[in-house]
């Protein structure tokens, strides 16, 4: 492959894996009210993000792999815990992608809700899918600069929103002396639902690692991307907050799509409506942006298993661009018939399930320290071998406490805990049958 995608493209490609814009931050506001919302949202990135960003640097820069965590977990700790490493993974996408196509329908239907009625809302998830897949055939490179495209398109709105609404702040600061709603209490507060949500709107840093033989200079370009996504996630998140916050918009409004109307009342009796719609056009944007990233990242690691002749031979086909299109190709079809299924906000499963499999990179990172500290490890977590076990400390707490916040939550009438357990377990019986086949 010859042309790769550089830094820059790079970046792009980890935030929509991780964020696509502020879309996702209504329920935590809803939740929480708006200083807790901002403390969480100013804690979580330290405590989650950079510990995340610190391990996913060092083992990207150092093992540049096809595959990426998949590669990383078998070196460390053997092909058992690397396959279960990928299944958890894969078994997380059925129930994350879902929700992507889904959140581009829901702000499509803000716009023409005619268009998404009925099953027309299916046609259009499935069009999302069908889009995709065809935008990711043409390489990552490709995936990469289209991501920068629409960052800029989806954030646009934003930069407005955020301008007016901290200059209505100011205004009514100098007026009154308050500042606008930012200490108006929640009437329920749901702190543990809000924890969750927002460990869900920071997941996702290891994803960008999959494609890492389909990057320029790797080994310097991780480390990069990862620290300069982490803040460009924080800043995109805390600053729309502070703005709809000081303008006075009610933090008891906010929920799933409630960005337009924020964006409505902000923009004021004239202008209110086009900057609805533009909000409305970005929310269209992020869930088809953030669907072609992960797109890009999941469809190589049933290649990687593949090449391992743990999964049929025929997912290892690429194109001329490097792109495992049977890969992505099967991906497609498993994603679009999840989109049926309601898991449009099962996050306590999608949190269990990559939950899992981040704890197993964090063990990885240790165990290769101690196995091969002759590694070469362009960029490496600072302070020696006890911080690189210290740093997944506080990703383990959290993910610990989303467990716990998830334990009265039920799915398919069994506890979401349970059936999350069900599909986990199920790794080890597909590895069995995995090596049983493969041939020798």
């Amino acid at each position: 492959m010859k042309k790769k995608m550089r830094l820059v493209p790079l970046i792009g490609a980890t935030y929509f894996m991780v964020a696509g814009g502020p879309y996702g931050l209504e329920d935590i506001i809803g939740k929480a009210g708006y200083e807790r919302a901002l403390l969480l949202l100013l804690l979580i990135p330290v405590v989650w993000s950079v510990p995340t960003s610190l391990m996913v640097g060092e083992l990207a820069s150092a093992l540049p792999e096809e595959g990426g965590y998949y590669a990383w977990v078998r070196r460390a700790l053997g092909p058992f815990w690397g396959f279960q490493e990928a299944w958890l993974s894969i078994a997380a996408s059925i129930f994350d992608m879902a929700i992507y196509p889904v959140t581009f329908v829901l702000y499509l239907g803000r716009v023409a809700p005619s268009w998404t009625a009925g099953s027309r809302g299916t046609l259009w998830a499935l069009a999302v899918v069908v889009g995709c897949s065809l935008w990711n055939l043409r390489g990552a490179r490709a995936v990469g600069r289209g991501a920068v495209l629409m960052f800029c398109a989806l954030l646009s709105p934003f930069v407005v929103l955020v301008g007016v609404g901290l200059w209505k702040g100011w205004l009514a600061h100098l007026a009154t002396g308050g500042w606008g709603s930012m200490a108006r209490p929640i009437a329920a507060p749901d702190m543990a639902g809000a924890v969750s949500v927002c460990l869900w709107n920071y997941m996702g840093w290891d994803n960008a690692s999959t494609v890492a033989q389909e990057v320029e200079d790797p080994q310097r370009s991780y480390p990069r991307a990862m620290l300069s996504a982490a803040a460009l996630v924080a800043i995109t998140y805390i600053l729309p907050l502070a703005a709809v916050a000081l303008a006075g918009v009610d933090p008891g409004q906010f929920s799933t799509g409630a960005w337009a109307d924020a964006a409505q009342q902000i923009g004021g009796r004239n202008w209110g409506w086009l900057l609805a719609l533009a909000v409305v056009a970005g929310g269209t944007i992020s869930g088809a942006g953030m669907f072609n990233a992960l797109m890009m990242s999941y469809t190589r690691v049933p290649y990687a298993l593949a090449l391992e002749g743990l999964l049929p031979k025929f997912l290892t086909r690429r194109t001329a661009q490097g792109v495992p299109w049977a890969s992505v190709g099967l991906c497609a079809i498993a994603w679009g018939l999840a989109l049926r299924l309601t898991f449009e906000r099962l996050i306590s499963i999608d949190l269990v399930l990559y939950g899992a499999a981040l704890l197993l990179e964090f063990v990885a990172l240790v165990v290769l320290r101690v196995r091969e500290p002759a590694l070469s490890r362009p960029f490496r977590v600072p302070g020696g071998l006890v911080v690189a076990g210290l740093v997944g400390v506080c990703p383990a707490a959290l993910i610990g406490f989303a467990l716990w916040a998830a334990r009265d939550e039920k799915v398919m009438g069994l506890p979401a805990l349970v059936f999350a357990a069900l599909v986990a377990s199920a790794g080890p019986l597909f590895y069995q049958l995995a090596r049983r086949l493969r041939k020798p």
